[in-house]
């Protein structure tokens, strides 16, 4: 069931990738239907906020509070500060990551919020974000706030 809604995830990651961006994606479903997909397109747009997740919210749109507490939502990389409080104030009860071993800064977080948080290990996702990070340390350094800038 995970696999088809984090392979649209990866699918986003992949064109984040190929267009010199960082290689987050993410898709938001409901009563399994894809309400939304998104990318990271901070280097895209020259956006300080589109991430994966908030690019994939925006993405889907306006919708009523219970369809947000009644959906998933799918990430290729464990989600930042600024994802996760978007997961938290729409209440998403569940958030499946594709691997966390590149970032992790906010599952406990999540989880002592009610969240129930997924961790796939997935490779792909992992050799997505090693690729990028060997290629563009500096922009990556950025995404997460890190670094001298």
């Amino acid at each position: 069931m995970h696999e088809e809604f984090m392979n649209l995830a990866i699918e986003q990651a992949r064109t984040g990738l190929s267009e010199g961006g960082v290689p987050v994606g993410a898709a938001l479903v409901a009563d399994g239907s894809v309400l939304g997909v998104g990318r990271n397109r901070r280097v895209q747009w020259g956006s300080v906020i589109r991430h994966g997740e908030t690019d994939c919210l925006e993405n889907a749109g306006r919708l009523p509070p219970p369809v947000y507490r009644r959906s998933t939502l799918y990430t290729t990389l464990s989600p930042c500060h600024l994802c996760a409080g978007a997961v938290l104030l729409y209440r998403i009860p569940r958030v499946v990551i594709g691997e966390h071993r590149t970032f992790e800064a906010t599952e406990d977080l999540l989880a002592r919020n009610g969240v129930d948080v997924r961790v796939l290990d997935d490779a792909e996702c992992a050799g997505l974000m090693r690729e990028f990070i060997e290629r563009f340390p500096g922009v990556w350094d950025e995404d997460v706030g890190a670094g001298d800038g």
